[in-house]
């Protein structure tokens, strides 16, 4: 009898009809028990005998031919293996399958009549690890199965569980991802993976110290586990049998497999509750934690029918959901992979840059509103690529950011405006403030402030001169910690600006606790201000002027670009400006014309 036992159908939980994932051990009576001899009797009489047992799952076959193919495509938990077999012996599937990654793994039962001492010696050889002497006795069989059951449990266990989430670990995720592949090739079935990764996790955990650390990735997996596992979740992507489940890949990344895909609706579903599902707080330490993810997507067949290349895609689309500042997830294309091989590429001629003197400085200028007086500038970097020529702060700067780069460049640029400004002084031009932008990575280093002294001192160029600007999402990162850093600054007598400013999540309680002296409101807020009537950003900009009034601050509004909004931001008491409207950013040489002595220059006021 070839195939399945006849008899009494199993209540499986799987098709045996279909190729199966590595299947999960939960109590033993669900085990996957597969049983190959030539004797279709034994195999119908052990079923009987299992059944009775309570166990309800239960392959077979009588053609040893077929066994290797079927371990394949089962995957069984136990394996009960005849030895003297035609065709194919017991002796060859053991040698057969110790060969294998995966079904060396399988225990298997030897079931024979021979009692000769090197029969038994060379299966153990082989792999084996027990014995059954035939006729079989019942109350042998499921003592013997249970045992080796047990101790398989505990290995998949160890093997196949991440210890501190107790979701699925890499191993066990590849295992699925290999098998749904094969699933695809063979029934033309779509499916997904979603590469999931938690925002600035790496900060989350220098606050909080490790333990917590781990505490918040047992949370997330659970989160994200129970809303993976939710009905209406599975409605959207297949059934029970296929239902998919959260894998642990390492540090702060996780993994889910999605299977029988059959519209990209299904998987944005999915990839927004999981997006929803972390919106909540998590209690730590008697504090609430916001921690968000972001999730990358690649779709097989499209995006890969290889492993590698998939996970790779996937990754690739995470990094791309970060890009867009977290909490979002974002689809694989041939696109981003253009762009990530092109990432790829720049990050090494980053690297390059400063050795090879391609960054530069230029300067915008800086006005009072009503008087439309240079009163400072902004620093601003600039990448002349030997070949591909002016690179764009908005491509290597992000690239800088997420490479750790960004720390020795800012330290670049924070020493030449230094240089720069002292040059201009030197030289008998009009003193003016430098404003210089630092990085969220630069403010957290350890040394930051006894490098700003350091390049100060340098410089020889006095304090009241400088102007540190800093995005008020990195000052909220870690607030207290901010303040004190905050403080250590202004004792060095830098001037302190936030910039981007109402674009992030200031506290107002903090704001009154920072110690600054500068507002910049955002260019974004500035678009809307109609042309026509000027009133169209009223409601925002009026406010934060009036804030930072309130608290003795100035303000300054980046991006003016049009007469109506300088005489909107005039009219409501702005005190500075910068934008197109009064000058782009130029080479120090050309900026240095602004700043000529007033008895030379044409006009002390730009135009």
């Amino acid at each position: 009898m070839a195939g399945h036992a006849k008899g009494k159908q199993m209540n499986t939980a799987t098709d045996l009809n279909t190729d199966q994932a590595r299947p999960s051990l939960g109590s033993l009576a669900d085990a996957l028990v597969m049983m190959v001899d030539d004797e279709s009797v034994l195999i119908e009489i052990t079923q009987a005998f299992l059944e009775d047992a309570g166990y309800r799952r239960f392959i077979s076959t009588t053609d040893s031919t077929e066994a290797i193919a079927l371990l394949l495509r089962e995957r069984p938990h136990v394996l009960l293996l005849d030895l003297n077999m035609p065709k194919m012996s017991g002796f060859d599937i053991l040698a057969q399958m110790q060969s294998d990654k995966v079904l060396k793994h399988i225990p298997v039962i030897v079931m024979t009549s021979a009692d000769a001492a090197q029969t038994k010696l060379k299966a153990l050889e082989l792999g084996a690890m027990d014995f059954l002497s035939k006729p079989v006795d019942p109350s042998e069989l499921t003592l013997r199965l249970r045992n080796n059951l047990a101790a398989k449990a505990y290995v998949d266990r160890v093997t196949y569980y991440d210890v501190l989430t107790g979701l699925h670990n890499r191993v066990m995720f590849i295992d699925h991802l290999d098998w749904a592949l094969r699933q695809s090739t063979r029934y033309g079935r779509s499916g997904a993976v979603l590469h999931i990764n938690i925002d600035r996790f790496k900060q989350i955990n220098d606050a909080l110290g490790p333990a917590l650390g781990d505490e918040l990735l047992m949370r997330v997996a659970k989160r994200l586990e129970k809303c993976i596992r939710s009905n209406d979740t599975l409605a959207q992507i297949g059934d029970d049998r296929e239902s998919p489940s959260v894998s642990r890949l390492g540090s702060d990344e996780f993994a889910v497999l999605l299977t029988q895909v059959d519209k990209v609706e299904s998987t944005v579903m999915v990839a927004k509750r999981l997006l929803d599902t972390m919106t909540a707080p998590f209690e730590l330490a008697g504090r609430d934690l916001y921690a968000t993810c972001s999730i990358g997507i690649a779709v097989f067949p499209p995006d890969g029918m290889d492993r590698n290349l998939l996970l790779q895609n996937a990754t690739v689309a995470l990094h791309h959901a970060k890009q867009r500042g977290g909490n979002a997830y974002c689809f694989h294309s041939g696109e981003l992979n253009d762009r990530s091989v092109r990432y790829l590429n720049l990050h090494g001629e980053l690297r390059k840059a400063i050795d090879r003197n391609e960054f530069l400085l230029f300067y915008q200028p800086k006005l009072d509103t009503r008087t439309k007086r240079l009163v400072g500038a902004e620093a601003l970097l600039r990448w002349k690529h030997p070949e591909r020529g002016m690179v764009s702060p908005m491509e290597f700067i992000p690239l800088a950011e997420d490479t750790g780069l960004i720390v020795p460049i800012g330290a670049w640029v924070l020493a030449e405006a230094c240089r720069q400004a002292k040059a201009w002084q030197s030289a008998g031009l009009d003193a003016t403030k430098i404003a210089i932008n630092i990085s969220g990575r630069q403010f957290r280093e350890v040394d930051f402030v006894q490098s700003i002294r350091d390049t100060l001192r340098r410089a020889a160029i006095d304090s009241k001169h400088v102007q540190i600007e800093l995005t008020e999402s990195m000052l909220m990162d870690r607030a207290d910690e901010s303040v004190a850093l905050l403080h250590q600054l202004r004792a060095l007598g830098l001037k302190l600006s936030i910039d981007d400013f109402g674009t992030g999540y200031s506290s107002l309680s903090y704001l009154g606790q920072f110690p600054i002296d500068e507002l910049k409101i955002d260019r974004s807020f500035l678009g809307a201000i109609d042309s026509k009537t000027g009133d169209g950003g009223a409601p925002i900009v009026v406010a934060i002027i009036a804030l930072a009034h309130s608290l003795g601050l100035s303000v300054v509004a980046e991006g003016v670009e049009t007469e109506a909004q300088w005489a909107f931001l005039r009219d409501r008491g702005c005190d500075q400006c910068q934008g197109y409207l009064f000058g782009k950013p130029v080479p120090a040489a050309e900026f240095a014309r602004l700043l000529a002595p007033a008895g030379k220059r044409a006009d002390a006021t730009i135009k």
